[in-house]
């Protein structure tokens, strides 16, 4: 029984990327953001209670991607989408209009959202056969980069002010983060990992100062930090020492 523990966490946290693929179509995208949290948080205690219990599998390791693949791929597809119909059309005529008529009946522009979840699909099976990947990660994972992206919306609806919905509803800033965030899930950039194989400082202190920024910025900034706090974990992996 107890080897299918993990993989009921994994079900869970594809089962938050299918919630939040129906909110982000109609819209709810503060409420979509909650449940990749939730999802997120599902999927860094699946793989802690595979090895706590001792029950890794390759099945686990697939179906691990493949809810990824929708709870940090396809639904941040969907959210930069929104956003971009919202930035390059009649919000009130088709903000919220999924049909036929109203996808088509606006600018073509926000389908360059879906180069999210190509871009995660090709990081997410490249993933799986690097072996240079199991301790630290090759480019930015895919549920930092849903973070980043779900932190616009957010940031709009919790932290309203004009030169927020300025930037954040202008559509060339959305292509440019669509375009960045392509480009950090599948560069060659080495990223520290938020895995313990032990507790001790000095081997984590990296980890441990990192985590205390998150803190700390998260309570001053609220989710302001989101993004700040990416571009933090990029240099501060560019710059540490490899081991």
């Amino acid at each position: 029984m107890k080897k299918h523990i993990p993989n009921l966490i994994t079900m869970g946290n594809l089962s938050c990327g299918l919630i939040a693929t129906i909110l982000a179509i109609n819209n709810k995208l503060e409420y979509a953001a909650f449940f990749v949290c939730l999802g997120i948080f599902l999927d860094f205690f699946d793989g802690l209670a595979a090895r706590l219990l001792k029950v890794q599998s390759e099945l686990g390791v697939q179906l691990d991607s493949l809810a990824d693949m929708v709870t940090s791929g396809v639904v941040p597809g969907f959210v930069m989408m929104s956003l971009m119909k919202s930035s390059t059309s009649d919000y009130s005529t088709y903000g919220n209009d999924w049909t036929f008529e109203g996808i088509f009946g606006g600018s073509l522009i926000p389908f360059v959202a879906f180069i999210i979840p190509l871009a995660s699909a090709y990081r997410l099976a490249k993933f799986n056969i690097d072996d240079e990947q199991r301790d630290s990660f090759i480019g930015l994972p895919t549920p930092a980069n849903a973070l980043l992206i779900l932190s616009l919306p957010l940031i709009l609806e919790y932290q309203f002010s004009e030169m927020a919905f300025t930037i954040i509803r202008n559509q060339w800033f959305l292509i440019g983060v669509t375009i960045l965030s392509a480009f950090l899930l599948n560069a060659r950039i080495p990223l520290f990992a938020l895995k313990f194989k032990t507790w001790g400082f000095k081997e984590n202190a990296v980890r441990y100062l990192f985590i205390l920024a998150c803190i700390i910025l998260l309570l001053t900034l609220k989710f302001i930090a989101i993004p700040i706090l990416l571009i933090l974990y990029v240099i501060i992996s560019l710059v540490t020492p490899k081991s």
